[in-house]
């Protein structure tokens, strides 16, 4: 697939935007601060309804409106498509799919597949678990809609259960029966609901793994053993896949730490606080890697979500923000041969020469929020 087009009202600094796309490879050049990113984020939250540069929809309408609007036509093998995605920063997004209305905005999800690298990846390897855990989230929304309500589902689950948990904390005093079985109600959809999630992690995770490893061998040019596994710091063994197996394990655990959840007034245990464990060399990444291990790391765990995509039979989407000025010659030559057989890639740069002239392709500048043809 590929976007034909692409336009925006209110979103980021644009009161409005449109781009006239192509295939092959685009670059959007300008100065910082001058609106290119934003373009590219656009494009990205249309493939997963989240940003790669912030956690909340609210920095994505422009200051002043109160809905932002990203309208995105992609050519599909059979077919084209018009998606609009209406983001309502406190309310429930909207979507509509060839102008008429969609009964859940993650039914248009999957129609636009993106990869997108930005130095922003090195936070998959030096970030928070945060990080790595919304990497594999965002993967999965691709590649199956549904885990958007999911992962929507467990987020609302846990808030009830955090604020009936707050509550007994703050009484100071033993929490009354039917706080009680309140609480062995949101146990039981905690458990259910997490025990999905954690287990469409872990089989994304498997098919990721060795895509992981070959990529990081080919970046580094040496076999230094980069593996990633599921870290969720339980007794259960956490390459198994079962989501039974794991609803059952996080019952016994909710049950086992239930003192210790009143007393403190969270949740301690699910998949909000699990990570994705990274070595080289059977060394932990994290605070083991240098800066170019790092970085070979970031753009492997980036290129294996996109042999997984591949491999469901798409072509995605390959933006490239701002990146190649963050990646020495060698990183640059091996990524260059990866979007050199990708269909469509959209690039960022501050100046021209920041790209591989190899990569040639189309140029847009954008310059004060003006994009045009350079």
């Amino acid at each position: 697939m590929w976007v034909q087009a692409l336009r925006l009202t209110d979103f980021r600094s644009y009161p409005t935007a449109e781009v006239l796309l192509q295939q092959g490879v685009t670059t959007f050049v300008g100065r910082n601060g001058q609106g290119k990113t934003n373009l590219v984020e656009a494009l990205g939250y249309a493939a997963t309804f989240s940003s790669h540069r912030v956690a909340t929809d609210a920095p994505l309408v422009r200051a002043g409106a109160e809905r932002a609007v990203i309208s995105v036509e992609a050519v599909l093998p059979d077919r084209a498509c018009l998606v609009e995605i209406e983001i309502n920063p406190g309310r429930a997004n909207r979507a509509r799919l060839n102008r008429s209305p969609a009964s859940r905005p993650r039914d248009v999800l999957g129609i636009v597949q993106t990869v997108l690298f930005a130095p922003e990846d090195l936070a998959l390897v030096k970030g928070d678990p945060s990080e790595r855990r919304r990497f594999l989230d965002d993967l999965l929304v691709q590649r199956s809609p549904r885990m958007l309500g999911v992962k929507a589902d467990y987020d609302r689950i846990l808030k009830q259960r955090n604020a009936l948990l707050k509550s007994a904390a703050a009484a100071r005093r033993t929490p009354p029966p039917e706080m009680l079985s309140t609480l062995d109600v949101w146990d039981e959809q905690a458990a259910t609901v997490g025990g999905e999630l954690v287990a469409a992690r872990i089989a994304l995770l498997h098919e990721l793994s060795p895509h992981v490893t070959r990529a990081y061998e080919q970046i580094s040019g040496s076999p230094s053993g980069a593996a990633v596994a599921y870290a969720s710091g339980t007794n259960l063994e956490a390459t198994s896949p079962d989501r039974d197996a794991w609803r059952t394990w996080l019952l016994d655990a909710m049950h086992e730490r239930r003192r210790e959840e009143l007393s403190r007034g969270i949740t301690l245990v699910g998949p909000q606080r699990d990570d994705v464990s990274m070595h080289v060399n059977g060394h932990p990444a994290k605070g083991f890697a240098s800066h170019g291990e790092s970085w070979s790391f970031s753009l492997a765990m980036r290129l294996a979500s996109l042999a997984v995509l591949r491999s469901d039979g798409g072509e995605p989407i390959l933006i490239l923000d701002d990146v190649f000025a963050e990646l020495d010659t060698a990183r640059r030559n091996h990524l260059v041969q990866e979007v050199l057989h990708s269909p469509q890639v959209l690039i960022t740069a501050a100046v021209p020469e920041d790209v591989p002239p190899a990569l040639g392709g189309h140029q847009i500048s954008v310059t004060q929020g003006q994009v045009g043809c350079g």
